[in-house]
């Protein structure tokens, strides 16, 4: 099973404008023995049995399908959708991917690992905007997120594990 981090958010993340402004931003990695393009990794990462199985849910509750073919389209920059989220932003090694009511965001990028062009590190994230500010201005999110909290982290190492275990067999 690969080792799943979780790590500050690099500096130069599409995601980290929301840590600033009091949102919730996460970040896990992973580090791989082989060169991955944002490409690659957008293709595994959608298309693994986990994830499928997340947009087969989604699908069924916001009617917004999503297919292999949908992650290829996404991955190779010829779409800006892929079920129930829109590119908000993207750069030659990240997407930072909006959810259609504004509320989450999830963040992938890929970074050579310390220079090395076989080791690549695979990056994760998610962002949870405020619903408001309590009396004394800190960020409010609401008790489903906080019952969550366990369960979300969890859950986003197992899919960055999926990913993983796609790229390194080169099936997607």
């Amino acid at each position: 099973m690969p080792k799943v981090f979780e790590s500050e958010l690099p500096s130069n993340a599409l995601s980290a404008t929301y840590k600033t402004q009091g949102a919730f931003v996460d970040c896990y990695y992973s580090e791989i023995a082989k060169d991955v393009s944002l490409d690659e990794y957008i293709q595994a990462f959608y298309t693994t049995p986990l994830f499928k199985l997340e947009r087969s849910l989604l699908s069924l509750a916001t009617f917004k399908g999503a297919s292999d073919h949908d992650a290829l389209a996404l991955s190779l920059g010829k779409s800006d959708r892929y079920s129930i989220w829109t590119v908000e932003g993207r750069e030659a090694n990240q997407i930072l991917m909006r959810d259609f009511t504004g509320n989450t965001r999830s963040w992938l990028m890929v970074e050579k690992a310390n220079g090395s062009e076989v080791k690549t590190r695979l990056y994760f994230g998610s962002v949870v905007v405020p619903k408001g500010k309590t009396e004394n201005g800190q960020a409010s999110f609401g008790g489903l997120f906080h019952l969550l909290g366990k369960f979300h982290q969890i859950y986003s190492k197992a899919l960055l594990s999926a990913a993983y275990k796609k790229l390194l067999s080169s099936h997607y």
